[in-house]
């Protein structure tokens, strides 16, 4: 399994290389984003104010081989395009589906 999350403008970059990896059913979803300021993770729980960046994240099940090829698609767009916001990515190894 791959977890790759990344800022909101990418999304449509992103929607292409897994396209380009072969990689044909995943998962995906509109989330926050958040960075350390600080205090922000040392104050309330659950902060009161919205104050993530718009962010993604996808998921799939793919076959090793379509991972791999997605994950070398990726760590290409980081060295040309990540600068400050680079796509994140982990893959994650499943003992046991249904």
């Amino acid at each position: 399994m791959i977890v790759v999350t990344s800022v909101g403008q990418y999304k449509e970059e992103l929607l292409q290389l897994f396209k380009k990896a072969g990689v044909e059913r995943f998962s995906g979803s509109d989330i926050s984003g958040y960075r350390d300021r600080g205090n922000l993770l040392m104050g309330n729980w659950f902060p009161s104010e919205s104050g993530g960046s718009p962010s993604i994240m996808f998921f799939s099940f793919a076959r090793e081989e379509k991972l791999g090829e997605l994950f070398r698609l990726l760590e290409e767009f980081n060295r040309e395009k990540g600068g400050q916001n680079p796509i994140r990515a982990v893959v994650v190894p499943i003992e046991r589906t249904l």
